[in-house]
Parts: C-alpha cells; structure tokens; sequence
C-alpha cells in the first residue's frame, strides 16, 4: 500500500502520466472529513470499499442461487 500525503487542491495521476487511468484531487479537508475528487473514464468503475463489499456479498448470492437451480 502507498501512503502520501497531499494538501488540497493536489493531485495523484493514478497510471503512465503520458496516458492517466484517472487522476485523485483532494477537493477540501475540513475537520477530521476529506473530500476526494475522481476524474476517471465512464468505463472505469470506482465505488466505495462498503458498496463494494454489498456487490461482492450480492453477486456470491446470484452464484449459489445459480449453482442451486442447476443442482435440481
């Protein structure tokens, strides 16, 4: 894992720099709350680590009820 640091308004080219996946600007920092801005393609997709882990836990449900209706 890499950790920097970055004050706001600055930026992390996420990618070959000539060529960037998408970049990471730190859009304000107030109290102990960050806000992230992503500049990334349509086709990429970025979800929060929770969202994330509900479609992981959902598409594990569709793949057993899919082996389930297999088995019958």
């Amino acid at each position: 894992m890499l950790v920097i640091t970055r004050r706001e308004g600055e930026e992390v080219v996420i990618g070959d720099p000539r060529n960037p996946v998408g970049v990471v600007r730190i859009a304000g920092i107030r109290g102990d709350r960050v806000r992230l801005a992503f500049d990334f393609p349509r086709e990429v997709d970025v979800h929060r680590r929770e969202i994330a882990l509900q479609i992981l836990a959902e598409d594990q449900s569709e793949d057993a009820a899919a082996v389930n209706a297999g088995a019958s």
